[in-house]
């Protein structure tokens, strides 16, 4: 039996996650902890924020995100190639800075516009 804080919404439900009987997960207040609780212990994903250089007069640096959650085990080499990205201003937010990072099927996107 695993326990789990839900962070699904701002309720921080407690959880627990019975990983010998089907992963059946008891002490959420909806649904959606249910689906959280069964995920985190099968395969847990992220969203990860972080920041890429850029060549501009404004910024050094420019805010980006991953579009979607990606799996828990690629975070290090997900920020590996977000450590090789230079983007040249303009930027704009939602710009895809990289499309389907490591072939995950998640886009990395601009967070912030910066001008030339």
């Amino acid at each position: 039996m695993t326990e789990l804080i839900c962070i699904v919404c701002p309720k921080g439900c407690h959880l627990k996650v019975d990983e010998e009987n089907g992963y059946k997960v008891t002490g959420n207040g909806c649904p959606r902890g249910a689906a959280y609780g069964e995920k985190e212990l099968v395969n847990p994903t992220r969203v990860i924020t972080s920041t890429v250089k850029v060549e501009s007069k404004q910024a050094r640096r420019v805010p980006v995100k991953t579009a979607g959650d990606i799996p828990k085990s690629k975070i290090y080499d997900v920020m590996n190639e977000l450590n090789k990205v230079t983007v040249k201003a303009p930027v704009q937010v939602g710009d895809v800075v990289i499309p389907d990072v490591l072939g995950l099927g998640v886009d990395i996107v601009a967070c912030k516009k910066v001008a030339e």
